[in-house]
This record gives C-alpha cells, sequence and structure tokens, in this order.
C-alpha cells in the first residue's frame, strides 16, 4: 500500500513536473511552460508584453488569444472565462490567456497588441448624434470602401476579419471625428460619412481634410497588418457636397440619424469612380467649388456615372496648398 501510495505521488510529481512548449506569435518567441500555469504567466515570465488590462482576472479580454494549433491540448473554459467568451461571442479557438492552461505544445498569437487595440477591446458605445425629425439640409457626404477586402480577408480567421475590420473603422473613425464629422452608416466592408449636419462651417473643407488624413492613418495601420496577415489593403475615398434629407430612421430600438437623396447616390458614385479611374481620393465638381482654394489636385476625369445624365467631372484630390 505505501509503495502503491509512493508510486502515485510519483506520477503526480511528473504530471506537475512536465513542460510543455508555447510558440507565440507574432513575437517568434518559443516559451516552455509549465502545465500548470496559465499562458498569460508564462508570457510575463518570459518577458512578453502580454496585455492584461484587469490583472489577470477575467474582468475583461484584453489578454486574449486565438489558438492555431494545439487545441486539443487547452483546458476547457472555467466558469470565468465561459461567462466572459459567452457574452463576447468568442469562437472556440479565441481564449483568455489569463485563464487557459495548456498541456500539450500549442501555438498561438496574442491579439491585443498596441494602445489602439486596448481601447478597441475596451470601449463603450459612443452616444448617438441628437434626433432629427426630418430636414434638408447642404451637407458634405463622404463614402469610403476598402478595396480587394474579399481577397484579404479569405484566408483570415473568422475572428481576425472582424477585428481588422474594427481596427480599420476605429481608425478612421477617429479621424473624422476630429474633423467635425459623423459616421452615418457602414455597409459591409465600407461606410458613409456625414459633414456639416450640425456646424456647417466648412463642411466641405473638413471632409476633405479628414479624407487625406485617412490615407495616412491607412499608411500607419498597414505595417500592423502585415506584421499580422502579411498583407494589407488599400480604401478608396469619395466626398460629394449636396442638399440632402436628414433625419433619425428605423424601428424604436434601433434608430440612427442618416441621410437620404440623390446626393448621396452621387457621393457613393464617386467614390466608386476611383476604381475606373485608378485613383484614391476624388471629390466631385460640387465639392471642389468649395475648397479648389485649398487643395492640390491630381487628375481630372470626366466620367458618365451610373444612373446620372451627361458627363460629370471629377477631380483627384492629392493634398493640401
Amino acid at each position: 500500500m505505501a509503495r502503491q501510495k509512493a508510486a502515485k505521488n510519483d506520477r503526480s510529481g511528473d504530471r506537475r513536473a512536465k513542460t510543455v512548449r508555447l510558440d507565440y506569435l507574432p513575437d517568434g518567441r518559443k516559451v516552455e511552460s509549465h502545465a500548470d500555469e496559465t499562458i498569460l504567466h508564462a508570457s510575463l515570465r518570459a518577458g512578453i508584453p502580454h496585455t492584461h488590462v484587469c490583472g489577470g482576472k477575467a474582468r475583461c479580454s484584453t489578454c486574449r488569444v486565438v489558438i492555431l494549433g494545439g487545441k486539443e491540448y487547452c483546458l476547457p473554459r472555467n466558469l470565468n472565462e465561459k461567462e466572459l467568451a459567452d457574452k463576447l461571442g468568442f469562437s472556440p479557438e479565441i481564449r483568455l490567456a489569463c485563464q487557459t492552461r495548456a498541456t500539450g505544445n500549442v501555438k498561438l498569437r496574442r491579439l491585443v497588441l498596441d494602445a489602439e487595440d486596448i481601447q478597441l477591446a475596451t470601449e463603450q458605445r459612443t452616444p448617438k448624434m441628437p434626433v432629427a425629425v426630418g430636414q434638408e439640409k447642404h451637407v458634405a457626404i463622404m463614402f469610403a470602401d476598402i478595396r480587394g477586402f474579399t481577397s484579404f480577408a479569405e484566408k483570415l480567421l473568422p475572428y481576425d476579419v472582424i477585428h481588422v475590420l474594427n481596427r480599420h473603422f476605429h481608425e478612421m473613425g477617429a479621424v473624422i471625428q476630429r474633423h467635425g464629422g459623423h459616421i452615418d452608416n457602414y455597409t459591409g466592408d465600407g461606410f458613409m460619412a456625414l459633414f456639416g449636419v450640425q456646424d456647417p462651417t466648412d463642411a466641405p473643407l473638413r471632409a476633405v481634410r479628414a479624407g487625406l488624413e485617412m490615407l495616412q492613418a491607412l499608411e500607419r495601420l498597414k505595417p500592423y497588418m502585415e506584421s499580422i496577415h502579411q498583407k494589407s489593403f488599400d480604401i478608396g475615398i469619395g466626398v460629394h457636397y449636396g442638399q440632402a434629407v436628414l433625419g433619425t430612421i428605423g424601428a424604436e430600438h434601433k434608430r440612427d440619424l442618416t441621410a437620404i437623396g440623390d446626393a448621396v447616390n452621387f457621393a457613393s458614385r464617386v467614390e466608386a469612380a476611383n476604381k475606373k479611374a485608378g485613383t484614391r481620393f476624388r471629390v466631385s465638381d460640387a465639392a471642389y467649388a468649395q475648397v479648389k482654394a485649398y487643395v492640390r489636385v491630381g487628375s481630372r476625369v470626366n466620367l458618365v456615372l451610373p444612373g446620372k445624365s451627361g458627363e460629370h467631372t471629377l477631380y483627384e484630390i492629392v493634398g493640401l496648398k
């Protein structure tokens, strides 16, 4: 009996002493970990800057990782992790490093890498625009669309598709807000933004400045995407200035401020014209008339736009004077 107990204790000691290898991306590090320590603990012990805003107590999700290999070696979610994962809709391969232990070799990728990722993981919904019952107003209307997002996303995990979209929208939304604009709605991998809803002062110029800054923000975001996914994407932007009907529409629990009318359709076609012209940023003649003293232009093209009669001159915006 004593020998059996000793043997049992020896086997327990072997299990406690067992080490596994954690292969980290994008760090390119391999860390030896004990089977009884969490992934977060192993990260910090190895000097990997693994984000954990709540201190590793499953009260946030900033330590989240995606398991790329060895998912079968990760112990099932405990109650704390399950509660948060269910709330956020995490798929099985997305785990909280502060709660996850591995019994075998695992390949993983940290998902929260910088301050913008932290804000995206923890931010709350921002207040909506004031309610409007309906009015006609001249506004600057911007459409922005990702180029080639389908091919960019086709081999990504579902989490990564949504994360990179949210990261992109977060960056672009911050630029638009700085210039007094408001994102009206999202359409897949694009969005429409309005300038001049509340303050009409220089609305077209603010929209153009925002568009140029958005292109700069995307260039700063590209290295982040390429370091994780080995590829990135580009965007096209179109701005038109015209009269639209503004108001809050929708069902009782989902009402949003929006713009409707011919000016909105025209702005969408201005953005789409970038594809044919091979450019990134174009404005309509009506918008250009408001900003020509302040901008530098590249090519000018006369196009017949779908649904519009006659030719329309569109101007490529390349910078400010």
